[in-house]
């Protein structure tokens, strides 16, 4: 007897799918946007800015251990012990107080699965977040069943950690305080955030999302390696995306004492990270003198980017990451039209403003170039200074 090799669908079914509904939760989350390739110009090299990418790549160390990896036929090690350890030395701290995920976004997602979803009473938790800020927030909240409580920066970009602390309820489960503060720029300063934390009430899971820490040199930042080896309730969210030059490979990872990980390793998804990732990783952090070599030059560039924004009249809020932001209001769609036409692309958030990430040489030039000849300069109030001893 031959049997057919696909299912046979009866015709008298009905074809319409509007039956086919998604949970309830879908309708009311916004959708991610990525940052997109620039447009091609005749004449002019084409330069992403848009998604926050270390332009100069990863160190070769990394791309010999892509081109000897072979063993795609085997599934990666799902507790990823040898990234565990490599990070463990690097940061000075217990292999155990580290869970990979895949990408911080990943390690943020297995957070919120762990702490914040639906309560017992059918209520959603609270996620306590600074808005504007990182635009997957809360779309990962969203998914877990919780709710999002957003509260506004201050004028200057900042979170306003008096008001977030103030949004502090009963159904309070996580805050998330990102820092530095995408796409806003600035960064949370240490005698602040622990200010912050002797308000919080101790089962309340305090993440500081420190995708961007490499590229700081201010002193009196906030650091979350510091933070959580004080307070049993802070998670430390870091990457390999951005000063690694790992993005594409999707490697993040937590540090927070065994009460927050030994739940974090329950709601991590198996081999989140894939064994050529981990291996990239750990070869990354064999050779970080090379990567600190790359986040040099990105710093010293973002800092000429700055002084010449400044010189052409321009306010922005402090930052110490890789990109800034412009608080354009109603003329960021025409700056961005104007980065298309010169070969940039940059980030638009509608209305509010462009955040543009610091790029090769080249296109940071022409980047200031076109801030030369765009009409409408920034209104927000200028940056204030930080002591930098």
């Amino acid at each position: 007897m031959e049997h057919s090799t696909s299912a046979q669908v009866p015709s008298d079914l009905p074809r319409d799918t509007t039956c086919i509904t998604p949970r309830a939760a879908l309708g009311r989350l916004p959708a991610y946007a990525a940052g997109k390739p620039a447009s091609e110009v005749p004449g002019l090299v084409a330069y992403k800015l848009a998604s926050n990418e270390n332009p100069f790549g990863a160190v070769p160390a990394v791309r010999e251990a892509l081109a000897s990896f072979a063993d795609v036929n085997r599934y990666p090690d799902p507790t990823a012990t040898a990234l565990r350890e490599a990070l463990a030395e690097h940061l000075d701290v217990p292999a155990e107080d580290v869970v990979a995920g895949a990408g911080s976004l990943g390690a943020l997602n297995q957070l919120l699965a762990a702490f914040a979803g639906t309560g017992e009473d059918g209520q959603p938790d609270e996620v306590v977040y600074a808005w504007r800020s990182f635009e997957a927030y809360p779309i990962s909240v969203g998914l877990a069943g919780a709710a999002s409580v957003q509260v506004p920066n201050l004028p200057d970009g900042s979170h306003d950690l008096d008001a977030m602390a103030a949004a502090v309820t009963e159904r309070t489960r996580v805050i998330l305080l990102c820092t530095p503060n995408n796409p806003t720029g600035p960064s949370l300063r240490d005698e602040a955030v622990r200010e912050f934390l002797a308000k919080v009430p101790p089962h309340v899971v305090v993440v500081v999302d420190e995708a961007y820490t490499e590229f700081q040199r201010l002193v009196g930042l906030a650091n979350g390696i510091d933070l959580y080896r004080e307070h049993p309730n802070v998670v430390s969210l870091r990457t390999f995306s951005k000063a690694h030059g790992l993005a594409g490979l999707r490697v993040g990872y937590t540090v927070a004492q065994q009460n927050v990980t030994r739940h974090l390793r329950q709601s991590a998804p198996a081999f989140s990270v894939t064994e050529v990732a981990q291996l990239a990783a750990v070869a990354s952090l064999k050779s970080i003198e090379q990567v600190d070599e790359r986040v040099e030059q990105l710093v010293a560039e973002r800092e000429r980017v700055l002084r010449g924004l400044t010189e052409l009249g321009w306010q922005y809020p402090e930052t110490q990451a890789n990109f800034v932001w412009l608080p354009l209001g109603e003329h960021s769609e025409q700056f961005s039209r104007a980065c298309d036409e010169k070969a940039l692309s940059v980030r638009r958030f509608g209305a509010e403003g462009v955040r543009v990430s610091f790029g090769e040489p080249e296109a940071n030039t022409r980047f200031l170039e076109l801030c030369a000849s765009f009409p409408h300069l920034s209104t927000m109030p200028a940056p204030q200074q930080t002591a930098d001893c």
